[in-house]
């Protein structure tokens, strides 16, 4: 186990230096200059140069990727092009905070309804329960955040007054129930799907009907059995869920007026703010890793079958 987890994360520095250096590169030769784009259209040519000289940003590409990463390995993320005097690191800690807040409330929403229609679809296979539970998840998936977010908005905020409209208090906040029911909505379906598809394809499975025969309780069955062998394929669509929690719909913040890093990103790629941009990348690439790391672990916990050799499962 020790080795496996040592080779997985001894890969992750090369992982980063690869994601930030393409990251790096495409901003610097994009389209737009940041340092024009920062004091807008009317910029001078002779101040734009000053401020690029004093940025280094006129020294050869792989001198600026060294300075760069060399603060980088200090843990410093640099500084705002847009927001000037403060520091990336300072700006991400708490917007990415409240994103991470919105994504585990709409991931409950998504599981919590999600597994049991799953498993509920499956067990009533071929039947009208079936194809209603299979049906209504599938129409909550087919309407956009667009669409779903402002009708939410006119029922319960505007038409009954009974949920706040925008703004963020928290995940204890009654501010997080309507966008966590917009972004968790979609999520419902895709569970209730993958739950069904897994579950039928275990009920299928040898042990289940040799349990059956040696006549274990349909309950023990469907514990220890079904249930319990249905839940690694979602164990694994997990890993990368889990490593989106620090980011979040642009489109879900923007109409609840959310202060999470999805509407900072979205403005710091229109601003050029390639520091930002660069630290949202390598962020999300390591909690991607690690978030894979954490899911081959649990594996084994779930099927003992399932053995870490080397650097890849074994069955």
């Amino acid at each position: 186990m020790t080795p496996y987890i040592v080779r997985r994360l001894l890969w992750l520095p090369c992982i980063l230096i690869v994601a930030s250096f393409v990251t790096f590169v495409l901003g610097r030769f994009g389209p737009g200059d940041p340092v024009e784009v920062i004091l807008g259209q009317y910029n001078k040519p002779e101040v734009v140069e000053r401020i690029r000289e004093q940025r280094g940003l006129n020294d050869p590409i792989m001198v600026q990727y060294g300075r760069y990463l060399g603060q980088v390995i200090r843990g410093d993320f640099g500084e705002s092009y847009k927001y000037r005097g403060r520091d990336v690191a300072d700006l991400l800690k708490k917007k990415m905070w409240v994103s991470a807040q919105l994504n585990l409330a709409a991931l409950i929403i998504s599981l919590g309804l999600g597994i049991p229609i799953g498993l509920y679809a499956a067990l009533s296979q071929g039947t009208a329960k079936d194809s209603v539970a299979v049906a209504i998840t599938l129409l909550g998936q087919s309407f956009p955040v667009f669409l779903t977010a402002p009708a939410l908005l006119m029922v319960f905020a505007l038409k009954l007054g009974i949920l706040p409209t925008n703004g963020w208090g928290g995940f204890f906040d009654t501010r997080i129930i309507l966008p966590a029911i917009v972004m968790g909505i979609p999520g419902v379906a895709f569970f209730t799907r993958l739950i069904r598809a897994s579950t039928l394809e275990v009920i299928s499975q040898d042990y289940v009907r040799t349990a059956r025969s040696k006549g274990l309780g349909e309950n023990v069955i469907r514990r220890r059995h079904i249930l319990r062998n249905s839940m690694i394929p979602m164990v694994t669509v997990l890993g990368p869920t889990i490593a989106g929690l620090a980011t979040t719909s642009f489109i879900v913040e923007r109409y609840f007026g959310i202060p999470g890093v999805g509407n900072l990103l979205i403005e710091s790629i229109f601003a050029r703010d390639l520091p930002i941009i660069i630290a949202v990348v390598l962020i999300g690439t390591s909690l991607f890793v690690l978030a894979n790391l954490i899911v081959d672990l649990i594996y084994p916990l779930i099927d003992p079958r399932i053995r870490l050799t080397g650097g890849q499962r074994a069955e």
